[in-house]
């Protein structure tokens, strides 16, 4: 049986003060029994109006594009074929470790949710979507301990890819639950056009399924007695500070400056990258912005897959700044020109930045590409990759003037750069 206290995943986990938890609820691996004593596996009678509950509560992905649920049950039960569904846990986000949680530690949560959204779609057949080798091993011991009665009508495997940033995108699960490479696709057809077997298929990750069962538990009105009117509930948020990270699921509308307090931390914050690599660099500016979709987004970012990295003074933004681009340069899928010269070209200037040798003609194509290159390629790599370099030139110009005059007391001139910024230590 796998233990929290297992080195594989030492995180320690927690909830914000005053809220029930909901997604957080143990420390150790939640077996059959444990479950089923919560209420868990509940009898489904009507899909129908279930789905009227997960339209009410406004629930909404929590892969990154928090795109509604609802929405996406409709468009995809609406298809000609017999629909597929998806629990993607392909948590290929170094600085996350929600995912990877939940399939390792609340298994049969998941798969309840996987069932409640099958139903809704009518879908007969569903596969859980992972590369981590415990979370594939964790849920294939809950399915060997599937309770019978209910199950006969959905066949439901376990499928295993090996580790990528971009194997987590949706046409990439296509591609390889299709026998192909784990890789994106042009898009259309989308994968709830044409996706698995041809078949319109729904994609969901694995902390949105998560919700379902106690949705259906408590109803729309208690999951939105959490959150915001824009973002009801909660999320979970993988913070990291100093190299230590910490899983907390939080109300949408906390703020980080409360986020931070709870935890102790009150030290001076030079920025924050957001959204894990995807969402970009902010000022402290974003200490008392609300944490949901609507405010982040009009302050030009997003909260993403929910992963938090904290820039002390101890760290400098240009340097998280030419990681995360270094990173993306080295992990992209190298199939859209596009994308792989592109992050290839950015984390080379601001590279240079960091160690000094940049120049402003540098800055000036720095700054072209990134309005430039915006919603090219396959996949949103390099959405990412511009995300981080035009947050960095204006969320701290500054800075960057500083660097310019190489004038950063905190990039050491030979190595500024750091490898994967923020990324949660975790081995297989």
């Amino acid at each position: 049986m796998i233990s929290l206290t297992d080195p594989a995943l030492d995180v320690p986990v927690a909830h914000f003060p005053g809220l029930e938890p909901r997604l957080l609820r143990s420390a150790a691996v939640e077996d059959l029994a444990s479950y089923l004593d919560s209420g868990g596996y509940a009898p489904l009678r009507s899909p129908d109006s279930l789905f009227d509950h997960v339209a009410a509560a406004g629930l909404r992905g929590r892969g990154g594009a928090a795109f509604p649920l609802a929405r996406k049950i409709l468009t995809v039960r609406s298809g000609a074929a017999s629909p597929v569904l998806v629990a993607n846990g392909e948590e290929g986000e170094p600085a996350s470790i929600k995912d990877k949680w939940l399939l390792r530690h609340r298994p049969h949560l998941v798969l309840d949710g996987l069932r409640l959204a099958a139903a809704m779609v009518g879908a007969q057949r569903a596969y859980v979507y992972v590369s981590d080798p415990i979370a594939a091993q964790s849920v294939s011991q809950a399915l060997e301990e599937f309770p019978a009665e209910g199950w006969n009508e959905i066949s439901i495997s376990v499928h295993r890819v090996e580790p990528a940033y971009v194997a987590g995108e949706e046409t990439a699960a296509v591609r390889s639950l299709n026998g192909g490479p784990a890789l994106p696709a042009d898009k259309p057809p989308r994968p709830f056009e044409r996706g698995v077997d041809d078949r319109p298929t729904l994609i969901s990750n694995v902390e949105t399924l998560a919700n379902l069962p106690l949705i259906q538990a408590r109803g729309a009105a208690w999951y939105r007695s959490a959150g915001t009117d824009d973002s009801p509930g909660t999320f979970l948020m993988t913070l990291t500070v100093r190299g230590e990270s910490l899983l907390a699921e939080v109300p949408f509308g906390s703020t980080l400056r409360q986020v931070l307090a709870w935890r102790g931390i009150d030290d001076a914050i030079d920025g924050v990258l957001m959204g894990g690599y995807f969402a970009g660099l902010l000022s402290p500016r974003v200490l008392d912005i609300p944490l949901e979709y609507g405010a982040l987004r009009d302050a030009g970012s997003g909260l993403g897959c929910g992963a938090v990295g904290i820039v002390d003074q101890a760290v400098c933004p240009v340097a998280v700044a030419a990681g995360v681009l270094g990173y993306f340069a080295e992990h992209n899928a190298g199939q859209c020109g596009s994308c792989f010269n592109g992050t290839a070209a950015m984390a080379a200037v601001v590279q240079a930045l960091a160690n000094g040798r940049a120049q402003t003609a540098d800055l000036d194509r720095l700054r072209h590409w990134a309005a430039d290159l915006r919603g090219r390629g396959a996949c949103g790599t390099l959405d990412g990759a511009t995300n981080i370099a035009a947050t960095l030139l204006r969320e701290f110009p500054a800075l960057v003037a500083d660097h310019l005059r190489v004038e950063c007391g905190r990039c050491a001139v030979e190595d500024a750069s750091m490898s994967v910024p923020f990324a949660v230590r975790i081995a297989s």
